[in-house]
């Protein structure tokens, strides 16, 4: 075998190697997402099994981004004590957290920087912005990787997430 081609190779496997064991699948368990948050804090998603959790990879420069964080905020506000919770990932530059610390002032979710999150099992996030909800069992129930981008309305909000929390007054788990 030439070294070109036991370069090739070797190149290949690493590759392969480095490749996430199965393809994000909505109705298959969520892939592990772990980040250190703007506040100083950390994000499990292992940590958050018991309750429906909304991933949204976001930027300031993003114009749908912006226009649906503060949809994802007032959903929020309204539905944390029903088992909701939300993780606003930026995917800007460190040169941009000024900015970024600027709009996660206004949300009242936790806040990361993409570089400071493990979450390679996602995939590429190649569009903005991209959504991920993840139900009480840890099923991946929307992924926002596939599909046509779509910029959440409150009442697309209500039709997604509302199948996977208690309704008002039922006993939550």
């Amino acid at each position: 075998m030439s070294r070109a081609r036991r370069i090739l190779l070797a190149a290949a496997l690493l590759c392969s190697a480095a490749a996430p064991a199965a393809p994000i699948e909505a109705g298959r368990p969520a892939p592990a997402l772990s980040a250190q948050l703007l506040d100083g804090g950390r994000f499990d998603l292992a940590a958050h099994a018991g309750q429906v959790v909304v991933l949204n990879f976001w930027a300031t420069w993003c114009v749908p981004c912006r226009a649906e964080l503060p949809a994802f905020a007032d959903y929020y506000r309204r539905h944390r004590g029903d088992g909701l919770a939300v993780l606003a990932v930026s995917m800007d530059d460190p040169e941009d957290l000024p900015k970024v610390r600027q709009v996660a002032a206004t949300l009242p979710f936790p806040v990361a920087m993409y570089g400071q999150a493990q979450a390679a099992g996602y995939g590429r996030i190649w569009r903005l912005p991209i959504t991920f909800v993840i139900d009480r069992q840890g099923i991946l129930r929307v992924d926002g990787g596939s599909g046509d981008p779509v910029v959440y309305a409150p009442a697309l909000l209500d039709k997604t997430l509302a199948p996977l929390l208690p309704a008002r007054g039922a006993q939550k788990p």
